[in-house]
């Protein structure tokens, strides 16, 4: 992949086919046609993000761990086979100044993660007017992903944000118990291996239900698996957890 230096390396598992969608087939299915350059928004929408320039720029909400981090991923690693892209995550870049913004109007595709970590600072705001301004001359494309919509962020600027709530908007919303199963079991396969329905039933009842956490404890017992070459069964994940 072609990224700057900035950029964050993209896990070699954050693609668009190991994402579970559940409720948000509509937005994985917009931003798979991001990726590939392929959009064809609706005449009212366009109509819309023409008046304000916006016609490239698609907008991602919703609470921790529906995602978003994973399907701005996704984006660059489709986007990447056809031009330059990259994922800027905000909370990690913010502290080293505005600056971070300069050179991205060189890319294709740019996807800023946690762009409300930087909502309501003129500086970062006057920044990213002129990245969309560049964007926008370029023809390329801005994917942004928040916790809420931009109507409820605090602008120092209200015209950016005029602009951002002219875009392409998904709420992306939390997957129910069975569709957390299919997505552990969808994670798990990727992984290379399989987890059984008990076995993904047992962790739900157990743990946290937030994906980012069943995630990383089905990872970590992954790993113990291989090196026990074990099954992952609910005696193992126990014996291993020791209950």
């Amino acid at each position: 992949m072609q990224q700057l230096p900035l950029g964050v390396r993209i896990p070699d598992r954050a693609v668009f086919e190991s994402y579970f969608p559940g409720p948000n087939v509509q937005a994985v299915e917009y931003l798979t046609q991001v990726a590939a350059g392929t959009v064809v928004p609706s005449e009212a929408h366009a109509r819309a993000a023409r008046d304000v320039g916006t016609q490239a720029v698609t907008w991602l909400c919703g609470p921790a761990s529906v995602g978003k981090t994973h399907l701005l991923q996704a984006i660059v690693a489709g986007a990447s086979k056809r031009g330059r892209a990259g994922h800027f995550p905000l909370t990690e870049l913010a502290p080293l100044g505005v600056g971070v913004l300069e050179g991205l109007n060189s890319l294709d595709c740019i996807c800023l993660d946690d762009l409300d970590r930087v909502i309501g600072q003129l500086d970062w705001e006057k920044a990213l007017f002129g990245l969309l301004r560049e964007i926008q001359e370029r023809d390329g494309s801005l994917v942004v992903a928040a916790k809420a919509p931009p109507a409820l962020l605090p602008w120092s600027l209200p015209d950016l944000g005029s602009r951002f709530a002219a875009a392409a908007i998904f709420q992306l919303h939390e997957l129910d118990e069975d569709d957390q199963a299919k997505a552990l079991q969808l994670h798990a396969h990727v992984r290379g291996f399989e987890l059984p329905d008990d076995t993904a039933r047992w962790l739900q009842r157990r743990f946290p239900r937030d994906m980012r956490t069943l995630y990383v404890l089905l990872d970590t017992l992954d790993e113990a698996a291989l090196v026990a070459q074990r099954r992952l069964t609910v005696p193992f994940i126990r014996s291993v957890l020791k209950e």
